[in-house]
């Protein structure tokens, strides 16, 4: 069973995630997983990977890259995307589907990350907790 908005227990965990994984298809249905971490800013204080902005609206930072734009090329297209969030010392797995957009002026969460160029606005319409069995549990 899922939720459909994001719980302050939900917030706290996909907050204090360093990384997690988006999926995305182009239009014929073609899928893309990709790795997001977070980065330090200036002072090397380390930057949030994913910003709950409400229980409907999660953000994360796109950065320079591999130029390929695998992801946000396909968010263009076909904007439902789903992320994976996993916490290897507790063993836990939390899943978020939605419909992404790209917000292309870089000011807009400036307060957020300093140094992205872009950002990813995800309307939630799924949330879920998966099982936790056969994640291996490392310190």
């Amino acid at each position: 069973m899922y939720k459909q908005a994001i719980d302050d227990e939900t917030a706290f965990f996909v907050e204090g995630r360093q990384f997690f994984f988006i999926a995305t298809a182009d239009s014929n249905g073609n899928c893309d997983c990709s790795f997001r971490g977070s980065e330090q800013d200036e002072t090397g204080k380390q930057q949030l990977a994913v910003f709950v902005e409400n229980p409907k609206v999660v953000v994360f930072p796109d950065y320079s890259g591999n130029k390929m734009y695998n992801s946000l090329g396909n968010i263009l297209v076909n904007p439902h995307i789903g992320m994976l969030f996993l916490d290897f010392p507790t063993a836990s797995r939390l899943r978020i589907n939605g419909v992404a957009e790209i917000i292309e002026d870089p000011n807009t969460y400036k307060h957020k990350w300093s140094t992205a160029k872009r950002y990813v606005r995800v309307t939630v319409e799924q949330v879920f907790w998966n099982c936790s069995k056969r994640i291996p549990k490392s310190p």
